[in-house]
């Protein structure tokens, strides 16, 4: 994994990788990542009767170790049965806590993955927000690790990889959730069958 405090030059390299897989994105995964957020934001209202945080925060909740498809179906039958099931008993908590009126920013873990999922669902026009998984994280390093531990549970070491995709997004007129998405979405095309395990954004 790569270390929270970084050689001189790392972090440019970290971004000349984030930037190289969003130029090269063919026109269909630029459209498909551009539009994702926008798409999970509306789902997210759909699901939670017009409340699009509530929505956002019981997506993300579930969001741990889940493919987008089994989130949303999560998700869906959390607020149908109006409790959370079929998931670990701590994201099943938060999900409960949230559908019962709890601010999803003071159940989630806000400086992780799971808050920035939150807030990229809630607002898809965050400037500052963006999410790293597994994906984002072999982007950024510029190879597919496979099942190898990546350390971002540590704060530092996901708030480094964030970093480098703001600044790629600065560097390109984006936002950090559009070149997250967009290079999510070409990344998962470019390593379909080499035998990683399947991800999520």
């Amino acid at each position: 994994m790569i270390p929270i405090q970084p050689e001189d030059g790392a972090v440019a390299y970290y971004v000349r990788n984030i930037t190289s897989v969003f130029v090269t994105a063919s026109e269909a995964q630029y459209r498909a990542g551009r539009a994702w957020y926008e798409t999970a934001n509306r789902t997210a209202e759909m699901i939670a009767d017009g409340d699009v945080r509530t929505g956002a925060g019981v997506l993300a909740a579930l969001s741990p170790q889940t493919s987008w498809w089994l989130n949303v179906e999560l998700a869906c039958d959390a607020f149908d049965a109006g409790t959370a099931r079929r998931h670990t008993t701590d994201s099943c908590s938060k999900a409960n806590r949230i559908m019962a009126g709890e601010n999803p920013e003071d159940v989630l873990p806000m400086r992780r993955k799971t808050g920035h999922f939150y807030r990229c669902i809630a607002d898809p026009s965050d400037a500052d927000a963006v999410c790293i998984d597994r994906h984002a994280y072999d982007i950024c390093v510029g190879i597919p690790l496979g099942d190898w531990e990546r350390g971002l549970s540590a704060y530092g070491r996901y708030a480094l990889v964030a970093d480098a995709y703001r600044r790629a997004a600065r560097s390109l007129g984006e936002l950090p959730s559009t070149v997250q998405a967009v290079t999510w979405v070409a990344w998962r095309d470019s390593i379909a069958g080499v035998g990683t395990r399947g991800s999520r954004v």
